[in-house]
């Protein structure tokens, strides 16, 4: 069927149409793509790569999440360089933003005996002003490194407690560095001994504020031992140490092992030392294999002096087993130990220092409780006899010594050696004797110090030289020990109120003048402190509700004051106490009374709390208070 001629150009325009509408579809398809890919590139160029891109028509979507607003609009900024803005589409999120971060507040104190050095970051210039002046002051006028920077925002909860914990750290420890933090004070110092270190840690822990974890890291430095001593005897009761010294912790645990296996019991393992002054890196291998040997002995004494070593067997070892232990033993100790071994004979000791017994010569020295000495028996020539009872009268007094020493020109060389160690020995004892023989040297007695055995065994040792026999029964008395019979802060407290509740401190009328009957008092208050550790105390005046408030409070502080300057007058060292004034604010009576104002008006002692806030002082001399304050 032939088409019409009619339909040809309708047909033609329709096709010319469809054709048309399909090129531009496909030119828009085109163009639309290559917008979004030349877009992408530039993006990608720019270094933007959280934007995903998309035609929609000739218009162009981004989506995506910018980390910041200016990022967002960096991205809408590249996309309209490559086309027209107007077609740029923005669908993007942005990331929420991150809160402010509040600075974190920051000191480091750097002290040595050049000054202090200040590093970190505090609340602002104010701030630094008063930590500068602070440290001033507590350094009494050091040089000071000022290394601090600041920033203006708030001091966070905690941070003034702790940077006047440091401060006061700073003050007491003259080598130390303190990092102060709002939550947190780390104390690294060194002290001078392990007693002072002990003290400054009682101190600091004692006044650590609430809220705030202290670290406390304070090293004392390792003593000189010389000479480097180790003395252990074994008898039927055990073993146990006279002296012990070790040069790191890990050979102190081998000695100590060693000891246990011949028979030390844990309560009579005494201190052994950790000190410089070793004389091999050898020194606990040789400890152990002496000790070993002791114990295959089945008793006796063994001595370390540096690299000198003296086994000293029981007087009534076999000769067979005496040989073999020691041959064994010369041969097992390192090469820089030279080993002397004892089998002596039965010692008979007097201890009278008369001529009535058959044993061998000797000398006496006895020291009684109330420090009287007396020097017996034998001595070498009038030269040695007066030479001993020179040095006896320095070491315990001209008129505590009486001698009664006769000469024998017969007694072995090494005598006066002899005599003058054991008189040394008798000064570490609060009571004892001391016998010398030619063979033997015994000392016995009671001390006040922990340390005087270990000590006397180390004199001994020394200066007596190899192969000698000598014993040291000395026992530590705690309540001979003048520290550890001090009273602890809280029982000073409770000594100086009990004796103010037995006779209060008065004061003439209306005045911080102390009444002349009261200076007894005073006096009985300075002979307790005399005895009391360097602990933070409080003189705390107090008056009845008679009068104006303010002058009452002026006149409790006066007379706080007074009592403080009172103590000072006697000698008493007041650097750790401090005078308070309360005024009528802390009555224990009834102010309608006349006993209960009288009572009201008084004198008070207490520890200071680290968290008690300082009372303002408050002046005001417009009115006087009334006479009976």
């Amino acid at each position: 069927m032939r088409l019409s001629a009619n339909l040809i150009a309708p047909a033609a325009v329709l096709a010319a149409g469809v054709l048309s509408l399909a090129g531009a579809y496909v030119a828009v398809n085109v163009i639309e793509n290559r917008a979004a890919v030349e877009v992408h590139r530039a993006l990608v160029l720019d270094g933007i790569s959280f934007t995903d891109v998309s035609a929609d028509g000739l218009q162009l979507r981004l989506t995506g999440t910018a980390p910041t607003e200016a990022a967002r609009f960096r991205a809408l900024t590249v996309a309209g360089t490559i086309v027209d803005s107007a077609r740029v589409i923005d669908a993007m999120d942005v990331a929420p933003s991150t809160p402010l971060t509040l600075p974190s507040y920051s000191l480091e104190l750097l002290r040595n005996d050049d000054g202090v050095s200040m590093i970190g970051l505090i609340p602002s210039e104010d701030a630094r002003v008063r930590i500068g002046t602070a440290v001033q002051e507590a350094i009494s006028g050091g040089q000071i490194s000022d290394m601090l920077e600041t920033a203006d925002h708030p001091a966070p909860k905690g941070w003034n407690a702790a940077l006047n914990y440091g401060i006061r750290a700073l003050e007491l420890l003259p080598r130390s560095k303190i990092s102060v933090s709002a939550d947190r004070v780390a104390v690294t110092a060194i002290s001078e001994s392990p007693a002072q270190r002990a003290k400054f840690e009682t101190e600091l822990t004692r006044n650590q504020p609430k809220g705030i974890d202290i670290v406390l890291d304070i090293s004392a430095p390792r003593p000189v031992i010389t000479p480097f001593t180790l003395r252990v005897l074994l008898d039927e009761g055990g073993a146990r140490f006279d002296a012990c010294s070790a040069d790191t912790e890990g050979a102190r645990k081998r000695i100590l092992d060693a000891a246990r296996a011949i028979g030390l019991e844990d309560g009579d393992a005494g201190d052994c030392t950790i000190g410089l002054g070793v004389p091999t890196p050898d020194w606990a291998a040789a400890v152990e294999t002496g000790i070993a040997a002791l114990g295959r002995l089945g008793g006796g004494a063994l001595t370390f002096s540096d690299a000198d070593v003296t086994l000293v067997a029981l007087d009534s070892a076999e000769q067979d087993l005496f040989d073999r232990v020691s041959g064994e033993l010369e041969s097992d100790l390192p090469d820089v130990f030279s080993l002397h071994a004892v089998l002596p004979e039965p010692v008979k000791v007097d201890g009278t220092g008369t001529d009535t017994s058959d044993g061998p010569p000797e000398f006496v020295a006895t020291k009684s409780p109330e420090g009287q000495v007396q020097l017996r028996g034998r001595t070498t020539n009038a030269l040695v006899r007066q030479a001993a009872e020179s040095y006896a009268r320095s070491r315990f007094g001209l008129g505590n010594v009486y001698a009664a020493m006769r000469l024998d020109s017969e007694l072995p060389a090494g005598w006066p050696l002899r005599v003058l160690t054991g008189l040394e020995a008798l000064s570490d004892l609060n009571q004892g004797i001391v016998v010398v023989q030619p063979e033997f040297v015994s000392v016995k007695g009671v001390t006040g110090d922990p340390q005087a055995r270990a000590r006397i065994s180390r004199l001994v040792a020394d200066k007596l030289g190899d192969a000698q026999n000598f014993e040291i029964d000395v026992r530590y008395d705690a309540a001979l020990d003048p520290v550890a019979g001090l009273p602890s802060p809280q029982q000073c407290i409770d000594q100086l109120n009990a004796a103010l509740s037995g006779a209060q401190i008065k004061f003439e009328p209306g005045s911080s003048t102390i009444d002349g009957a009261s200076l007894q008092v005073v006096d009985k208050l300075a002979d307790i402190l005399k005895e009391c550790p360097e602990a933070e105390f409080e003189i705390g005046g107090h008056t009845d509700s008679q009068g104006r408030e303010e002058m009452n409070l002026q006149l409790s502080q006066q007379r706080a004051d007074a009592v403080l300057q009172a103590l000072m007058a006697r000698r008493i060292l007041t650097t750790h106490i401090t005078a308070q004034g309360y005024g009528e604010t802390v009555p224990i009576a009834d102010n309608q009374t006349e006993d209960g104002r009288e009572a009201n008006r008084r004198i008070e002692f207490k520890l200071i709390e680290p968290e008690t806030p300082a009372t303002e002082d408050t002046t005001d001399t417009s009115e006087s208070a009334d006479e009976q304050n």
